[in-house]
């Protein structure tokens, strides 16, 4: 593709060397230099690109995108503002606008976004549309299933995977959304279909500093859509982005519970198996099961059949996508082993989360709850304290242990979680290997007891100090148990 054609949008500072030369490639990484490629020199947290830039032109890039006065020679320089700005809309221009063919279906919120997205392809693949999902468990691309570094990709990496999902014949994107994606500009220049607010709760305020920010960044995916956008009002935080975004062209659709909505579950039945409401819309009621206990369970449901409603989708489809799908890994997830207890793994870590998934629990468990749980390093350290008193307070005992300490020391963030749970008068014990504490979970587990172990969810791995570990629990878990703890 020609330059000229890659950077068509850009408000152009300055411009120096060819610029009717082709580009072969669009890269922001200097190790992933090809020759004949744009390099974009990104102002990242850690690392700045410019530093790499006659790296680049080493590896024979042919042209680079700069932010910052810097002297080059043998390579076609194009100063901007803001490069990582400009990144969505040279990759949206190289992979030629692909989310103006593809339905794209973006979800934001705290909780319950990857849920979501499982039950809405769910209902899609039910109704023989061929979807493809992007998020934090990993990219499914119609069957196909890759890794997941992060929630929501960089966008040139993203808008490669719209191109690849259209070359495939998928008709539906669905994809998380994540804070960070929408206030670092990575969903600049997609366009949405549908946008789905599901709730905010404390977490990533060690980046946006304070909720309103949070929320504002969380809002700027409804300036994105063309169809749709459906927003939970019971969420205290859904009815300021309602009342914020109702002037919009985009029609506005709620849903809820507690609040009246466009979109509301009713008669509302959760237990051991799953939940059972009645699903009311604007045209028709019609009872629905899913498998996935727990009311935070209703609300995901709501949203999923609040977008298949919208797409048109009749409501016997909706029935049978939201019932089909029993498990979504690492979300309430049922480690399948023979003993007179039950072990569940949720990626609950947040204090709002590990309450959901705690509460759920609680309403089918007659036995004990034994809560194994830590907290993350280098993150929130403020929530760490409000997560003991969670699980203390809604748990019969709890083994505080290490999370992700990153570089922390992992002690010391036990100890702050501790000063929580002390108050809450439940029994616990701190025990900072991860596998030696759920080792203990599971050999003082009884009869109808739930063993949940949090936090980690779908991670397969460990980050320590100097190192990142395999790290499975469900692995850990049948190891242990065929060890006979």
């Amino acid at each position: 593709m020609k330059l000229t054609e890659i950077i068509r949008g850009l408000d152009i500072l300055g411009r120096y060397g060819p610029m009717d030369i082709d580009i072969k490639d669009v890269v922001y990484d200097s190790r992933k230099v090809t020759k004949g490629c744009i390099f974009l020199c990104i102002t990242g947290f850690k690392v700045d690109g410019h530093k790499f830039l006659n790296d680049a032109i080493a590896k024979g890039a042919a042209a680079a995108i700069i932010e910052k006065d810097i002297e080059a020679e043998g390579i076609t320089i194009i100063k901007v503002s803001n490069t990582r700005m400009a990144m969505p809309i040279i990759a949206s221009n190289f992979y030629k606008h692909p989310t103006n063919q593809l339905k794209l279906i973006g979800i934001t919120g705290t909780n319950g976004k990857t849920t979501t997205t499982y039950l809405i392809k769910s209902i899609l693949e039910q109704a023989h549309k061929k979807s493809s999902i992007i998020g934090t468990i990993s990219i499914k691309i119609g069957n196909e299933e890759v890794a997941s570094s992060r929630t929501t990709p960089e966008a040139i990496e993203l808008q490669q995977l719209f191109r690849e999902m259209l070359d495939k014949d998928m008709e539906y994107s669905v994809m998380e959304v994540s804070s960070h994606a929408l206030d670092l500009g990575r969903v600049d220049s997609s366009s949405f279909r549908i946008g789905i607010f599901s709730n905010l709760t404390q977490d990533h305020l060690d980046y946006h500093i304070n909720f309103d920010n949070y929320r504002e960044a969380k809002k700027k995916l409804f300036y994105k859509t063309t169809h749709a956008n459906i927003i939970n009002i019971d969420d205290i935080h859904g009815k300021i982005i309602a009342e914020d975004i109702k002037h919009l062209k985009t029609p506005l659709l709620t849903y809820g519970i507690d609040n009246h909505a466009d979109i509301m579950a009713k008669d509302i039945e959760i237990d051991a198996k799953g939940i059972k409401f009645t699903l009311v819309t604007p045209k028709y009621k019609i009872d629905i099961k899913n498998r996935i206990p727990g009311r935070f369970s209703v609300y995901n449901c709501l949203a999923a059949a609040a977008a298949a409603y919208v797409e048109g989708i009749d409501k016997n489809t909706i029935k049978e996508g939201l019932y089909n799908i029993s498990n979504v890994p690492g979300r309430s997830e049922v480690v399948d082993v023979d003993m007179p207890f039950t072990v569940i793994i949720d990626y609950a870590h947040s204090p709002d989360s590990l309450e959901n998934i705690l509460r759920a629990v609680r309403q089918y468990t007659k036995g004990r709850i034994i809560t194994v749980f830590g907290c993350g390093g280098d993150r929130e350290k403020e929530k760490r304290p409000v997560m003991g008193e969670v699980a203390g307070r809604l748990s019969d005992f709890c083994v505080i242990t290490s999370d992700n300490p990153r570089s922390e020391v992992p002690e010391s963030i036990i100890k702050q979680v501790e000063q929580g749970i002390t108050d809450t008068k439940c029994d616990y014990i701190c025990i900072e290997n991860r596998r030696d504490a759920i080792k203990y979970a599971l050999t003082i587990a009884r009869k109808k007891d739930v063993v949940l172990l949090a936090g980690k969810g779908h991670e397969t791995y460990q980050v320590l100090k100097d190192k990142t570990i395999h790290f499975d629990e469900r692995e850990i878990v049948r190891e242990l148990i065929r060890e006979e703890v």
